[in-house]
């Protein structure tokens, strides 16, 4: 399995269950890695026939800068949906930080793997 991924997608968004985090945005930033096979591009040299990691980009920048959620793993499971669902990829691993979320620590966050290894 080859790996398409993308780093340090910063996205401003609601995110949080305080009422302070409620009233405004926050940036999250993504890591995704997302398993998939480049065979076929690689030979045709044809954009269609690959992951568009800038279709993905912009799909999460729409979504998740309209989400409102309470919990970062709510969001990272709603985004593993997106991806394997509507881009049909078998396998990823997410990584969403909220940085400064908490005192004194640089990064906070989770990190989900989803695929057909690991029982989705």
């Amino acid at each position: 399995m080859d790996i398409i991924y993308l780093r340090d997608l910063r996205i401003d968004t609601i995110i949080g269950i305080y009422d302070w985090e409620r009233r405004m945005k926050q940036t999250i930033i993504i890591d995704l890695e997302m398993g998939t096979d480049i065979r076929k591009a690689a030979n045709s040299d044809n954009i269609e026939d690959t992951l568009n990691y800038k279709a993905v980009a912009k799909r999460l920048m729409s979504y998740v800068g309209e989400s409102e959620f309470e919990l970062v793993e709510t969001l990272a499971e709603k985004i593993a949906e997106i991806i394997m669902t509507e881009f049909k990829v078998p396998w990823l691993r997410l990584s969403l930080n909220k940085k400064g979320a908490v005192r004194g620590v640089r990064d906070v966050g989770v990190i989900i793997e989803r695929g057909k290894n690991n029982k989705e």
